[in-house]
């Protein structure tokens, strides 16, 4: 696995090393002693697969506020997502900047997303398939979210929205005031498991 650092401290994108022959190619897709060498969370509790039938299907932008606040591995299965990351960390360097990454089923990327981020994509293909590993457990009373369209992020989402769900068409603005709860987490996202 190779692991690359992106312009916001603690998200990572993770490329595959395949090993490839005539019957195509094997890939570890997860390690924990990879990512605790690379000072990662490595403390996965649940999977969650999502299914999404139409192109422009968008969902988005989820967190969870502490002690419920969640790392994220994402990865598409089948088909193609435009996946965003915002970091909402209020005493982070990269507070309020998002970064987004095509992930296919074809190229394998992996999105590490760390507590404190805000996450949500944009289908680009039909019947397209999500797959995400994360660190905590659904806690309703937790979960959080900023509008996709918020014009202080100013997200540029490459088609038109085909489908949202109610709950996300109804996310606020962002109110930074809302977002104290995520502060100091940009000095442990990157706990490892002997660290906890």
């Amino acid at each position: 696995m190779k692991f690359r650092e992106t312009k916001l401290r603690g998200a990572y994108l993770i490329e595959l090393e395949k090993l490839q022959d005539e019957r195509g190619y094997f890939a570890r897709a997860w390690c924990q002693q990879e990512f605790l060498k690379n000072g990662l969370d490595a403390d996965l509790v649940q999977c969650n697969v999502s299914q999404n039938p139409r192109k422009g299907t968008l969902r988005g932008m989820h967190y969870q506020d502490p002690p419920h606040a969640e790392t994220k591995l994402v990865r598409c299965t089948r088909g193609a997502v435009y996946d965003v990351i915002v970091d909402l960390r209020p005493d982070s360097e990269t507070f309020l900047q998002w970064i987004a990454e095509d992930l296919t089923a074809d190229n394998g990327k992996i999105m590490y997303i760390p507590k404190g981020f805000a996450h949500g994509f944009q289908t680009l293909e039909e019947n397209s398939m999500v797959f995400y590993q994360v660190s905590e457990f659904y806690a309703r009373d937790y979960c959080r979210g900023v509008r996709w369209d918020d014009p202080r992020l100013n997200i540029a989402w490459p088609h038109d929205v085909a489908v949202i769900s109610a709950q996300d068409k109804g996310w606020r603005e962002l109110d930074v005031a809302r977002l104290a709860p995520l502060r100091n987490l940009s000095g442990n996202s990157e706990l490892t498991h002997q660290q906890k």
